[in-house]
C-alpha cells in the first residue's frame, strides 16, 4: 500500500518505518527538520518535547519488537532500563530512564536509515476525501495519494479536525506546570525517591515530581493550579522553590546536580479523547487520539499500545476495527484522568472527598496507606497491563476508608500560600 502519515513524532516514525519494513511505500510529512548540525533539536511545534516523560515498559517492548536497531540505539545514547524486584524475588520490567529527545533521536536515527519511508518537511493542507474515503493528503498545495492516512500529528494537528467521529471526551483540568531539567554532579548519588519510578510530593495547594532520566540527568516538574505561582518562571523564583520545598532541595542542591536547561514553562493541562472519523482510510493515533497530564507517565505508553495495534490490523487487513479498540482502551485512561483531575482541582480549592459517587483511581491508591487489600490490587493498573476498571473492584473498601474520615496527609513543605508569598518576594528582590 502507499500510505501517507501525517507528522514524524513518535507514533509517526515508529509506524512508518514498520510499515516500510513491511514493504509498504511510506510518506511521512512534519514541518520539523530534525535535530540542527550542532546537536541541538528545539522541536518548536512540539511544547512538550523538553518537559519530562515517563517512559513504561510498553514503549521498549516496542521497539524491541520491531526495531530492535532503534532500541540499540536508544541503550547507546544512554537510555538506562529500570528493573523491579518483587516481593518474590522475580524481576521485572519497569520501563526506561530517558528523555524524550534521546528516545526520538534513536528512533529517528534508525526511521530515516528505512528503505520505503520518505521523511519530509512539509505542511499538511488537508485530507483529500472522496465516496467516504481517504485517498491521499495535499501537502504544501500538492496532491500525494494514498491508499491509507494516519494523522499522527498529535492533539493540536488541524488537518483532520473537521473530520469528525463519535463525541470527544475534554477535560481541563485547571493545572499548569513549569520543569527544569539538571544533571548530578560526578560522583554525586541520585537524592530520595519516593518509588522505583520518581520522587513526588503531594503539598498544600500543589504537587512536585523529579523524574529520573539518563546519564545522571533528572527533571523537576512542579504542577499548579492554572494561574498561580505564575513567578516560577523566573530562574531565580524557580531556585528559592526548589530550596524551600523538602526533598526537592536535596534534589537540586548545587552540591549535588546543576541545572542543563532555562526553566521551562508549559501550557493549562488538558485531558482529550477524540474518537476515529467517520472516514474509511483514515486512522487517528498517538496523541491524536488521547492526551493525558504528565503526572504519571502515560503518553508514550498509550501512543505505542496504540501503534501496535494498528500494525496487527494492517497486517491482516481488519483496519476498521481499531476505532472501537481505541474506544475501549484508550477512552478509559482518560476519562480516568479526567474524574482524578477533578478531584485534584477540588482539593486544590480547599474541598473535600467527593462520597456521592465512584472515587478517582488517585484517592482510591492513597487509600492502600489504610487498608492493604487494596495495595494487593494495584500492581495490573500501575503497569497498565489492566484499565481502570480493575480497580472497581477494591473501590468500595477505599470508599469506606474515607466514609471513616481518613484523609492523605499533604507532603512537609510549605502551602501553596505560603510558597506564593516566597516567591513574590523573591521576585520583587
Amino acid at each position: 500500500m502507499r500510505i501517507g502519515i501525517i507528522g514524524a513524532g513518535p507514533a509517526g516514525l515508529f509506524l512508518g518505518a514498520t510499515l516500510a519494513r513491511r514493504g509498504h511505500a511510506v510518506l511521512a510529512v512534519d514541518r520539523d527538520t530534525g535535530p540542527d548540525p550542532d546537536g541541538t533539536w528545539a522541536r518548536r511545534a512540539v511544547m512538550q518535547f523538553h518537559h519530562p516523560h515517563g517512559v513504561r515498559p510498553q514503549v521498549g517492548e516496542g521497539l524491541l519488537a520491531e526495531l530492535p536497531e532503534a532500541h540499540a540505539a536508544w541503550v547507546a545514547a544512554g537510555a538506562e532500563p529500570i528493573v523491579f524486584v518483587l516481593p518474590d524475588g522475580r524481576r521485572m520490567a519497569g520501563g526506561m530512564r530517558s528523555r524524550r529527545a534521546t528516545f526520538e533521536r534513536a528512533l529517528r536515527e534508525v526511521a530515516t536509515r528505512e528503505p520505503g519511508l520518505e521523511i519530509r518537511r512539509g505542511h499538511v493542507d488537508g485530507v483529500v476525501v472522496s465516496g467516504g474515503r481517504a485517498r491521499g493528503l495535499v501537502v504544501d498545495g500538492v496532491g500525494e495519494p494514498a491508499d491509507l492516512v494516519v494523522d499522527a500529528s498529535g492533539r493540536s494537528g488541524r488537518s483532520t479536525r473537521d473530520l469528525t467521529g463519535g463525541p470527544a471526551v475534554e477535560g481541563d483540568t485547571g493545572a499548569a506546570y513549569v520543569s527544569r531539567q539538571y544533571r548530578l554532579r560526578d560522583p554525586a548519588d541520585p537524592g530520595p525517591m519516593t518509588s522505583p519510578l520518581a520522587w513526588q510530593a503531594d503539598l498544600d495547594g500543589y504537587q512536585v515530581i523529579v523524574f529520573r532520566h539518563e546519564a545522571g540527568v533528572f527533571s523537576v516538574l512542579l504542577v499548579r493550579p492554572a494561574g498561580t505561582l505564575r513567578e516560577l518562571r523566573h530562574e531565580a523564583v524557580f531556585d528559592a522553590a526548589c530550596r524551600a520545598i523538602p526533598g526537592l532541595h536535596e534534589w537540586t542542591d548545587s552540591g549535588r546536580a546543576a541545572p542543563i536547561t532555562p526553566v521551562l514553562p508549559g501550557g493549562r493541562l488538558y485531558n482529550h479523547y477524540r474518537s476515529q472519523p467517520d472516514v474509511d482510510g483514515l486512522v487517528l493515533v498517538g496523541d491524536a487520539v488521547c492526551t493525558t497530564t504528565p503526572m504519571f507517565g502515560r503518553g508514550l505508553a498509550t501512543t505505542m499500545m496504540q501503534c501496535r495495534d494498528l500494525l496487527g490490523r494492517i497486517d491482516t487487513g481488519e483496519v476498521g476495527g481499531f476505532g472501537a479498540w481505541c474506544d475501549a482502551e484508550m477512552r478509559p485512561w482518560v476519562e480516568d484522568h479526567v474524574r482524578s483531575d477533578d478531584h485534584a482541582r477540588r482539593a486544590w480549592a480547599g474541598g473535600d472527598v467527593d462520597l456521592t459517587g465512584p472515587l478517582p483511581s488517585t484517592l482510591i491508591m492513597a487509600a492502600a496507606e489504610v487498608d492493604g487489600r487494596i495495595g494487593a490490587a494495584l500492581g495490573p493498573y500501575l503497569a497498565m497491563l489492566a484499565g481502570p476498571a480493575s480497580l472497581d473492584e477494591v473501590e468500595p473498601l477505599a470508599h469506606a476508608v474515607y466514609a471513616g474520615g481518613w484523609r492523605p496527609a499533604p507532603a512537609a513543605g510549605p502551602t501553596r500560600e505560603e510558597l506564593a508569598t516566597l516567591l513574590q518576594r523573591t521576585a520583587a528582590s
